[in-house]
Parts: structure tokens; C-alpha cells; sequence
């Protein structure tokens, strides 16, 4: 299910699509951060003076910031009552702590 968020000045299309904000599709973050904690902050503010917030490359109002949140929550509760989420997160986990202690 797709939620959207807002058309970029491209043309481009901002949406919530499972756990990620995407652009035109593709995932582009999986959270949305208030620029005022943003190491980059002052190049933000330069380019999108009007943006409170980002999803990686993407800046968003706080109209936008709070639509994609709140789709990001509603589909995070949808995922985390699937059991094959879970299992899959299991397996992400062992797989990362594979990967830490150099075993492939």
C-alpha cells in the first residue's frame, strides 16, 4: 500500500511504500528526521528554507514530515503482526552478527 506524500518539483513522486519513503518508487530513507538534529542543517536550510524535516535527500514540511510518519507507524504495526516479518528480521540479525564476526 502506498501512501503519498507530495510531487517534487521534477515531477517525481514522494510516497510511503512499506517501511521506506520512496522517490519514484525506490527507497530513499526509512525514517524522517527533523532537520534541527541534521548534521547538514545549514545546507538544508540554504536549499529548502521552508523544510523542518528529511527523508534522506527528500525535504519535507511538517505537514509532509507528520503524513509520513504516521503512514511509516501505520505499516511498521501492519509488518510487525506478520510472522514472516519477524522471521525475517531473525534472519537479518543473524546474518548481520555473521557478518561482524567474519563468518560468510
Amino acid at each position: 500500500m502506498a501512501t503519498f506524500i507530495k510531487m517534487t518539483q521534477d515531477g517525481r513522486k514522494v510516497e510511503v511504500i512499506g517501511l521506506a519513503v520512496t522517490l519514484d518508487g525506490k527507497p530513499e530513507s526509512m525514517d524522517v528526521t527533523d532537520i534541527l538534529t541534521h548534521p547538514r542543517m545549514v545546507q538544508i536550510r540554504s536549499c529548502a528554507p521552508e523544510a523542518t524535516h528529511v527523508a534522506g535527500r527528500i525535504s519535507l514540511t511538517r505537514d509532509e514530515a507528520e503524513k509520513a510518519k504516521a503512514a511509516l507507524y501505520e505499516n511498521q504495526a501492519q509488518f510487525t503482526s506478520d510472522p514472516r516479518y519477524a522471521q525475517a528480521r531473525f534472519q537479518a540479525a543473524i546474518n548481520s552478527k555473521a557478518w561482524q564476526e567474519g563468518i560468510e
